[in-house]
């Protein structure tokens, strides 16, 4: 039986500003602890290494999340597993704001980090709420709180911490996470699942989780640890075979976790490999950035700001995310989601460039900012539609999980590749080793690079077939 398409019910509009404050909630949730990593270790009266896992922790739990909720979307509804994914978001908050010791922080970041499956499955959810003509617009709207929760977050963060307590500071994100939860009870309607698969693939989840646990473990913290150390080698090669395994048995349960033969259709496939590669270059700015803007101006190429005033320069790319979205779901509509996606991923590289030239002051580094984030805009916008348009209706919430999947394991390769780079090229200031100007132009580089292989990677995306009822 074909799938009912959407209406376009007239409160489609305030269902897609909801999903997009989720959005902002949770991608909130996730930058907000920057301004606070350097005050950790005396706060728990701690080491750096036993600090650094309150971030670990968090970015190990996003991962494992998203592929799972998505499919429990697909199976249960999205509205209702939307509302799941913020109990241990508001949980994890108040833990992390009462947390006594380093042990009961790293507890709340991790119930913290389940949150990150809010923002696929918004997307997934905006197939069943928005009407086709307006669904690329709904789309890039919600992609851009990925981008907007940065902005708000690092500034916010940062005055909270500074004119009150850090503790305010995850009272306050759980309160934004009630208001929103709230919201989509009274507002969101919940779309009866169709075609869904009955039973969880139990095993399949359990297989992931271990192979993406050993997987993002080993590749964030091969620095710390040593690239050549055991343990990371272990962890590396655990989850190579455990992917193996967990592919096999992907390929012969008859309801699986993930359906690998969906995901190797081309133009999924390539969008996916894609992203990893756009979540790379994403995450080299946001990364390079904020060292650059606080970097003391006695190192010649420092710019001397605060944690406060390096937030408010870097917000207005954050907001441009937003500013753009209707741009990029206008181009999409007329051009196709491909068009955008090279489009952005192109900018990206061309910001990069830019940076080269613009990162030795603070207007070259805001011109820098603006036009890699309207890339990534234009780019995180279609990338959802893409695979949307690839996949059956019921396969749109596993689906966008894994793509967003995809481009965490972009950043988490950006983070320790550019870490290295940086660890790697440094200078001595007064008697402090810190990265050299060199090395942050070899990053700038380095972004441009992997933003225009993405680039020639999306340009082999095929176009999109003549869709059967099924998709819709």
């Amino acid at each position: 039986m074909p799938n009912p398409t959407p209406t376009g019910h007239p409160k489609s509009g305030l269902a897609v500003g909801i999903l997009a404050t989720a959005g902002i909630a949770s991608s909130l949730t996730q930058t907000m602890v920057a301004p606070l990593i350097p005050q950790l270790p005396e706060i728990f009266s701690t080491s750096p290494d036993n600090t650094a896992w309150i971030i670990t922790a968090t970015l190990l739990a996003a991962a494992v999340v998203m592929p799972i909720s998505g499919r429990l979307g697909d199976m249960f509804g999205k509205r209702r597993m939307i509302l799941i994914l913020a109990i241990p978001l508001i949980l994890g908050g108040i833990i992390c704001a009462l947390a006594p010791n380093v042990t009961v922080m790293i507890i709340g970041r991790a119930l913290q980090g389940f949150g990150s499956g809010m923002i696929p499955l918004g997307i997934a959810m905006l197939r069943d709420l928005v009407d086709k003509a307006h669904l690329p617009a709904a789309i890039a709207t919600v992609s851009a709180t990925l981008g907007v929760g940065g902005a708000i977050g690092l500034p916010l963060s940062a005055a909270l911490i500074e004119f009150s307590s850090w503790r305010v500071l995850f009272f306050f994100g759980s309160a934004i996470t009630v208001v929103v939860a709230a919201l989509i009870l009274k507002f969101i309607p919940a779309i009866p699942t169709i075609g869904a698969k009955t039973r969880f693939d139990w095993l399949g989840a359990v297989g992931l989780a271990i192979g993406l646990i050993a997987l993002m473990l080993g590749v964030s913290k091969g620095s710390t640890w040593g690239w050549a150390s055991p343990l990371v080698l272990s962890l590396l090669i655990g989850a190579v075979i455990v992917f193996l395994l967990w592919g096999v048995w992907e390929l012969r349960t008859s309801a699986p976790l993930v359906d690998l033969r969906t995901a190797a259709i081309p133009r999924v496939l390539l969008t996916n490999i894609a992203s990893i590669f756009v979540g790379f270059g994403m995450y080299s700015s946001s990364l390079v950035m904020p060292q650059i803007l606080q970097m003391p101006t006695e190192a010649g190429y420092g710019l001397g700001q605060g944690v406060l005033a390096a937030g408010l320069w870097m917000a207005p790319a954050g907001l441009m995310m937003l500013f753009l979205s209707p741009v990029g779901g206008r181009l999409t509509s007329a051009k196709g989601p491909k068009f955008t996606l090279v489009l952005g991923i192109f900018i990206m590289s061309a910001g990069y460039a830019v940076g080269q030239i613009g990162m030795g002051s603070l207007w070259g580094l805001l011109i820098t900012s603006l036009v890699i984030n309207s890339g990534v805009a234009l780019a995180y916008g279609a990338m959802p539609a893409i695979i949307m348009g690839a996949v059956p209706r019921s396969e749109t919430g596993a689906a966008n999980g894994f793509n967003t999947l995809m481009r965490s394991l972009g950043t988490t390769s950006g983070a320790a590749v550019i870490g290295l780079v940086l660890a790697q090229m440094t200078t001595d200031f007064h008697g402090t080793v810190l990265p050299s100007e060199a090395g942050f132009h070899m990053t700038l580089w380095l972004g441009a690079g992997i933003s225009l292989l993405a680039g020639l990677i999306a340009l082999g995306i095929p176009a999109l077939a003549k869709p059967t009822p099924e998709k819709i």
